[in-house]
């Protein structure tokens, strides 16, 4: 309980550490833990992506491969650039202090950020980093106004620059412009975003899907038992009847 309680501090330390976020509508995100395809997709871009910087200390990487039907074979050698043991934690190698020197603040561990924050806010931030000459990153992120953190996806969205209107004296997000093409189309580019984001909700509770497996067997036992229960009472009372 201790870990977990530490973990959600943890995926909280932006917000605190940082500037606060701006009220950029959320964009809507469908998640779906049985797309296994998806799962597996979102697993890729995490350990390729995020993984170099942020952790996953909650969970393993054996438990990941047999939840998302990942071969063995596979998991060594495509998702494991950070440990050789299929058994360990999805711990990053950057170590805590560096990375506090060269970002401002530690990347956050993100086994549980689904869970402090809404799927749709996950989606949402990672399709709204632009180009910003004044930040030190080079970045900045329309929903997180002034994030720490840089664009580390940018070569598959491209550079997009952010477009602000001014209403009643107040300064407001409009749209993005794309300056530079990445190696993805925006509409590949949103699927890989959904593709992590359903990820990212499987991290912060990976017991989910077995509950929706034992949930099917659970309704089926229970509509069975519903049956045979009215059986049961036609039975004992049709003398009466």
């Amino acid at each position: 309980m201790k870990k977990i309680i530490i973990a959600l501090v943890l995926a909280a330390m932006p917000p605190l550490c940082t500037a606060a976020e701006s009220q950029v509508p959320l964009d809507s995100v469908y998640v779906n833990l049985n797309d296994k395809a998806s799962l597996q997709r979102g697993a890729r871009l995490f350990v390729n992506f995020c993984l170099s910087c942020h952790s996953a200390s909650f969970m393993r990487y054996n438990r990941m491969a047999n939840d998302l039907d990942i071969s063995e074979d596979l998991l060594k050698e495509n998702l494991m650039f950070a440990s050789g043991k299929t058994g360990a934690l999805m711990k990053t190698t950057m170590p805590a202090d560096d990375a506090k020197k060269w970002f401002g603040v530690a990347p956050p561990d993100l086994t549980v950020v689904a869970r402090v924050r809404k799927p749709e806010w996950i989606y949402t931030y990672l399709r709204s980093f632009y180009l910003d000459e004044a930040s030190p990153s080079g970045w900045n992120n329309t929903l997180f106004e002034n994030v720490a953190m840089p664009h580390i996806l940018y070569e598959l969205q491209g550079s997009q620059r952010a477009v602000f209107k001014e209403e009643n004296g107040v300064t407001e997000f409009d749209r993005f412009e794309l300056q530079e093409p990445g190696t993805m189309t925006p509409a590949e580019y949103d699927n890989a975003m959904r593709d992590l984001t359903n990820f990212l909700v499987y991290l912060g509770e990976p017991a989910k899907l077995k509950r929706y497996t034992i949930g099917v067997f659970v309704i089926l036992f229970l509509i069975m038992l519903t049956v045979l229960s009215y059986l049961l009472k036609k039975e004992y009372w049709k003398d009466i009847h």
